[in-house]
């Protein structure tokens, strides 16, 4: 009775659990046309733009990170549906996962780094000091790029070299052996390292961006309090965006790496509502790479001439980018 009773709650776990897979797998499908068409449009803009600023070095490279991980949407969703074959499944996890993931924690990388530019040049915005020199910018995304490249995708591409001996439980976990699944927890510790320290450093520099502004609105006198509000908006935003889309992911996925951890039970059958929120979650973090470009839009009016003006020509850049009102035009330096 009792193995009867755990065979049935297994199946109906299993079945719910597809569900979810599908569901989760068509959010992913649906916003891939969508993010890539943003991203595209940003991507083009960026490429006509000279790299005579920090801002637009960093900015840049997160568009990058963004456009790669739009691309491996498409194979992410494809590999959960219940119906794909197994060398999608093995690809996924060998593969387009472990680039979706680099691409992810080089996004949240750089938004800490395009954070610490603006508390230099807002903060400091007459001070000669090393984060505010384009070569240093240039070097922090190479580390970026390099560091995430070199410790996680390289080793977890090559561990992942097993074939896996069933279906249940985690299939691309069944891909490793004994080494690949202690690189495995190193990564994940490392990934949650980097996005505590990320957000740490982001609280930091916008409380102290804040407290510039309040001391020069005071100093100002200033009694335009919607310009204020408008400013205010602008500085908390790109933090608001951050928190949004990364934060449930980490929240959820502390609880999911010690259940892994420590648990012998199958997941689906103590812990499916947490690992139905992991999903989700990590679904809602790749909503940052629709809303990045938004938020250019959003933050300056040269980016939104330029977008006008390529569509309109066909392509011919006309008129400035920057998220934040910065001159980069390649006829004009930029102070750094």
């Amino acid at each position: 009775m009792v193995a009867n009773n755990t065979s049935n709650l297994s199946s109906k776990c299993v079945t719910f659990t597809d569900t979810i897979n599908v569901a989760v797998s068509y959010l992913y499908f649906f916003e891939f046309p969508i993010a890539l068409f943003l991203n595209g449009v940003a991507s083009w803009v960026s490429l006509h733009t000279c790299s005579t600023s920090t801002f637009v070095v960093y900015v840049k490279n997160q568009l990058a990170a963004n456009l790669l991980m739009t691309l491996t949407l498409p194979l992410m969703a494809a590999s959960m549906l219940p119906g794909a074959t197994f060398e999608l499944r093995a690809f996924a996890c060998r593969y387009s996962n472990v680039i979706f993931y680099c691409s992810l924690y080089a996004g949240i990388s750089l938004t800490g780094l395009i954070s610490m530019d603006r508390f230099f040049k807002i903060v400091r915005p007459f001070g000669k000091v090393l984060g505010q020199n384009v070569t240093f910018s240039l070097v922090m995304s190479t580390l970026v790029w390099a560091v995430l490249v070199g410790t996680t995708v390289i080793p977890t591409m090559i561990l992942t070299d097993r074939s896996p001996g069933n279906y249940s439980g985690d299939f691309c976990m069944s891909l490793k052996g004994a080494a690949g699944k202690k690189l495995h927890a190193y990564v994940v510790l490392f990934m949650m390292i980097i996005f505590w320290s990320i957000s740490v450093l982001i609280v930091f520099c916008y409380i102290c961006i804040t407290v510039t502004f309040v001391q020069s609105f005071r100093n100002s006198r200033s009694k335009n309090s919607q310009g204020t509000k408008k400013t205010k908006l602008r500085v908390f935003l790109t933090v608001l965006v951050f928190f949004v889309c990364f934060m449930p992911l980490h929240i959820t996925r502390i609880p999911v790496t010690l259940q892994y951890e420590f648990s012998d039970d199958e997941v689906c059958d103590n812990e499916m509502w947490l690992e139905i929120a992991h999903k989700i979650a990590l679904w809602m973090s790749t909503t940052n790479i629709c809303l990045h470009p938004l938020l250019y839009s959003y933050l300056s009016k040269e980016y939104r001439d330029t977008m006008v003006n390529i569509l309109k020509a066909g392509g011919k850049l006309v008129g400035l980018y920057s998220a934040e009102n910065e001159d980069v035009s390649c006829d004009k330096k930029v102070r750094d």
